[in-house]
């Protein structure tokens, strides 16, 4: 890996992760983010989409040719061994363009962004660094709520099918406390970008 320093950005559903990483890109670092990835992979023309239709069956693509992302989504919180055989298929191909990603970037750094990071030890023998971003699970059920619509309930399903935050925050090298305003989070993280910078360039 040509990069030096790679710190892997990981948060509960709700968190910030999305505000805190394109705030590190604002400071130049080159941002890695397996969701979008994982987007690209199941969009119409998709690298994962055959191999989708093999295992799940047409159903699960749309009128446009993409992933049904509420039919999947249905089906693996309700299905353990569905949630796996999907993330069978799409972890390789993840990892294996973010480490094309990763291996490209010009920032001085890299984010790399996986929400699931403490879940997935691959993921954490790539980093350097962990960050957590956290915050309040009330703060998580009200962001989520106001932005997706989702009742409580599916909500706290989520929350409840990721790591616990106090085993995500034992995970952590670093911790960026986002139950504040914005203003408080760009705060923490021109902090660690200085430090990061410091780290890259040692």
């Amino acid at each position: 890996m040509s990069q030096g320093l790679v710190v892997g950005l990981t948060g509960g559903i709700g968190s910030g992760k999305t505000a805190a990483a394109d705030e590190f890109a604002r400071h130049g670092a080159t941002v890695v983010d397996t969701d979008a990835i994982a987007h690209q992979l199941t969009r119409p023309g998709g690298a994962a989409l055959n191999a989708i239709r093999e295992q799940f069956g047409p159903e699960f693509l749309d009128a446009a040719g993409a992933m049904d992302r509420t039919r999947m989504r249905a089906l693996a919180f309700a299905d353990a061994a569905a949630r796996k055989k999907l993330e069978a298929l799409l972890h390789p191909l993840i990892r294996a363009e973010s480490e094309r990603q990763i291996e490209a970037a010009s920032g001085s750094y890299v984010i790399l962004v996986v929400p699931l990071l403490v879940e997935s030890p691959g993921y954490r023998e790539r980093v350097s660094r962990v960050l957590v971003v956290d915050c309040p699970e009330a703060v998580q059920l009200e962001r989520v709520q106001s932005r997706s619509g989702l009742a409580a309930e599916a909500v706290h399903a989520i929350i409840r099918s990721q790591a616990p935050r106090a085993a995500r925050i034992a995970a952590a090298d670093d911790v960026i406390d986002n139950s504040g305003s914005l203003a408080a989070l760009h705060k923490q993280v021109a902090e660690l970008h200085q430090r990061y910078l410091k780290q890259a360039r040692s």
